[in-house]
């Protein structure tokens, strides 16, 4: 080994995290083994350390976009599900298949042949609705009959004559006894379509209040996954990912949730386990949707830099003096030349620093 050459800096490698989490795609460069001294002082200039040999291959400088990202693994699915309860006592007259998709004044099930019917609202149902009845509720139930055609009544948050008039309408329409007042638990809100992700109850299953008769999920795929606390930078909430499908197709998608979720601990001695649930929509909504529930990779950008000059992370070497530098090579030979880096991401480095430009060769190890 002569004592005049920089020593090469071994290529970072792309490792896997256990819990879900996939690729790392920039790592710190590490320097292994001895670093040996260049003999002649450095100060950057280009010609300052000429190099022992011409290298055995070379590289280009490259002008591009580097992206630092990280990848893990995910769900995609419908994401994540909630139990509807019967506020009803009764049989079980019919049950939805799993996969139904319910809408705005469909049946989600019946109860002594009764439908249950699905209403659009943010606001639970939680009492019984009738004359004299005022609230955010009764607004709600107003806004979904006028939206539904029915007439005759002031969308406000008082249940009048008029809005009993339009109730018994609506109640002939679905085979209910036209009583002019909403019982509790005729009626589900929902901000918006639900699809049937199992059935708890059976058909002909005495239900007392309170009793699990669905699983509902939302009816848009999207990928759901688990990051621990640590990772929280990349997942913004409108930041940009990439999902890669089973088959391998890449699909553009967007951070819509983040939430943070506390597992207690089992035992009392130990801490309680934090992580951040995410939920990514598709940007092709269709995408995927011969996939019932499939494993994928989310992909985010930890940093990205643009229009920076790059070079593969193997043309570095070590300097003496500290710091880095590479063998700028040209048809009179080559000479090191001290760089400034940047970002490291998918086997490239971003470099900077006196001599250095677009197109240059620089010499890379075999």
């Amino acid at each position: 080994m002569t004592d005049d050459l920089p020593t090469p800096v071994p290529t970072p490698t792309r490792r896997r995290r256990r819990g879900g989490t996939v690729a790392l795609a920039a790592t710190v460069v590490v320097v292994a083994g001895v670093v040996v001294a260049v003999t002649v002082g450095f100060g950057g200039a280009r010609g300052a350390t000429p190099a022992a040999s011409s290298p055995s291959a070379t590289a280009t400088v490259t002008r591009q976009t580097l992206n630092d990202t990280e990848t893990f693994g995910g769900t995609l699915g419908y994401g994540e599900t909630s139990t509807l309860n019967s506020q009803l006592a009764g049989t079980v007259t019919w049950l939805p298949e799993p996969g139904t998709v319910v809408r705005r004044n469909q049946r989600l099930f019946d109860v002594d042949d009764d439908p249950v019917i699905l209403l659009t609202g943010s606001l639970p149902a939680y009492r019984p609705m009738s004359i004299g009845t005022k609230g955010l509720d009764v607004k709600q139930l107003e806004e979904n009959l006028k939206a539904l055609g029915y007439s005759g009544f002031v969308v406000d948050r008082t249940f009048t004559a008029g809005t009993a008039a339009a109730v018994k309408a609506w109640q002939e329409d679905h085979g209910i006894q036209p009583t002019g007042r909403v019982d509790l638990g005729r009626v589900v809100f929902s901000p918006g379509a639900v699809r049937v992700e199992a059935v708890s109850a059976a058909l002909g299953q005495t239900l007392t209040v309170g009793q699990a008769v669905l699983e509902l999920t939302g009816t848009t795929r999207v990928v759901t996954l688990s990051l621990d606390v640590a990772d929280q930078r990349l997942a913004k909430k409108g930041s940009a990912v990439t999902v890669e499908l089973p088959d391998g197709t890449r699909l553009k998608g967007q951070v819509v949730a983040v939430t943070t979720q506390i597992e207690p601990a089992e035992n009392p001695d130990d801490e309680d386990k934090t992580t951040l649930a995410v939920t990514v929509s598709l940007t092709d909504a269709a995408a995927g949707k011969d996939l019932d529930v499939a494993t994928v990779e989310v992909e985010f950008t930890a940093a990205q830099h643009r229009d920076v000059l790059t070079v593969p992370v193997a043309a570095l070497v070590a300097l003496a003096s500290g710091g880095y530098g590479v063998e700028v090579v040209d048809g009179s030979g080559s000479d090191y030349v001290a760089v400034t880096t940047g970002l490291f991401a998918d086997g490239r480095v971003e470099i900077s620093g006196d001599g250095i430009a677009e197109g240059a060769k620089v010499g890379v190890p075999r």
